[in-house]
């Protein structure tokens, strides 16, 4: 990995340190052939990944009353940026304001109900309902009508665009789908900000995005948590370079740090620390943000984020990746190394991942009443569904 990605990776010697320690707990659990462990083989029922009421109730417990990570902040650069997306059924307009605050909205026209900006994004002055011209600033105030005069008189200032929970950490922009609700985000994040904010996520270049369509919620995200499958499923992309079934795990409440050895750890074997190259050229990190967001720094000058999102029905999902390169690639080698990296992913997630997943998906349902099974080398699954029962049992069915 090169010095400018460890720069962007690892701003401090305390991290360092800590990229140090986990490179030796994955080159022990390479050379023991171990891996880190849950306490017990953990089941969850066939219900949990099927059941119409069940994910109905825990999609609008967890996706709508807990804050999530909608985009980056690189995405909105400027003053009079914009962000407008569906999340499951909920229209967001995120805008950055002339006083470069974030701010989110429910993309809605207070007149008669009509989306004020397409899905999207970009620079614009004022979003203007396209039904009626009622026109709105960044900050949600309604700031024009048209035909006023002849409207008859309201307190425009009492038919602002509805103002979502909204802030900026991290290089994210977290977002409480709720109206009217607030959270605090040190509170949600807890020490997992710290290990957020070493990876510099605002400096770095967005080089590409889409959607790609995928399993039912919990499939899909199940695939990012473990590491047991990559020398099986991805020995041609992700797996030529990780170890299959070795995780390093650290836990943050429902947030967790996923370590994956690569397969240079053979190198280090025998060799004093002084003699070791970077940390990040020995092992691979994955944090993975409660509920649905995953940033991978996979290979070289490069990462990947990505965020999962449930649809109307409990077989898919729709994922938005996003392709993060160290720096804008100018030269041919640069634009080939990164699009490369692009179509590793891609095929990694869309031909690999998703193409068993959405098997599983057809298939589960003829399990019946009988359980799936978490197996001690998969804590961070484990740990991910654990806290999916506990906010239930608290806020809600505590199936």
């Amino acid at each position: 990995i090169s010095k400018e990605t460890n720069k962007k990776l690892i701003k401090n010697s305390p991290h360092s340190d800590e990229m140090l320690t986990l490179v030796r707990r994955a080159l022990a659990h390479y050379e023991n052939k171990t891996t880190d462990q849950a306490s017990e083989v953990m089941p969850n029922s066939i219900d949990a990944y099927i059941n119409e009421t069940r994910y109905k109730e825990e999609v609008e417990r967890i996706f709508k009353h807990l804050p999530l990570a909608l985009c980056l902040s690189s995405e909105l650069p400027e003053e009079n940026s914009y962000r407008s997306m569906n999340v499951i059924d909920t229209p967001v307009l995120i805008t950055r304001g002339k006083d470069h605050k974030i701010r989110a909205f429910l993309n809605v026209c207070r007149h008669r109900g009509s989306k004020v900006c397409e899905e999207g994004s970009g620079v614009k002055r004022n979003f203007i309902c396209p039904y009626h011209a009622w026109t709105y600033d960044h900050q949600g105030k309604l700031v024009g009508m048209y035909g006023e005069k002849t409207f008859g008189e309201i307190k425009k200032e009492e038919f602002g665009l509805i103002e979502l929970e909204c802030t900026e950490r991290s290089g994210l922009v977290w977002v409480m789908l709720s109206p009217g609700e607030t959270f605090d985000i040190d509170q949600w994040l807890g020490d997992f900000t710290y290990e957020l904010e070493t990876l510099n996520l605002k400096d770095w270049h967005i080089h590409e995005q889409r959607e790609l369509v995928g399993p039912g919620w919990k499939v899909a995200l199940d695939g990012y948590l473990e590491a047991y499958h990559h020398n099986q499923l991805h020995g041609d992309t992700v797996g030529k370079h990780t170890v299959g079934n070795l995780l390093v795990l650290d836990t943050y409440g429902p947030h967790q740090r996923l370590t994956f050895g690569r397969k240079s750890l053979k190198d280090l074997i025998g060799k004093p620390e002084s003699e070791w190259d970077s940390p990040l050229e020995n092992i691979r990190l994955i944090h993975s943000g409660f509920p649905n967001l995953s940033i991978s720094g996979v290979l070289g000058d490069h990462c990947l984020v990505s965020q999962i999102f449930p649809t109307a029905s409990p077989d898919r999902t729709i994922t938005r990746q996003t392709i993060l390169s160290a720096k804008e690639p100018k030269t041919p080698e640069e634009i080939a190394n990164t699009n490369e990296f692009s179509e590793m992913v891609r095929q990694a997630v869309v031909d690999e991942d998703y193409k068993i997943g959405l098997e599983i998906q057809a298939n589960i349902s003829h399990l019946g009443s009988n359980n799936f099974v978490y197996g001690k080398n998969e804590p961070a699954v484990q740990n991910y569904h654990s806290w999916i029962k506990d906010f239930m049992s608290k806020n809600g069915t505590d199936w």
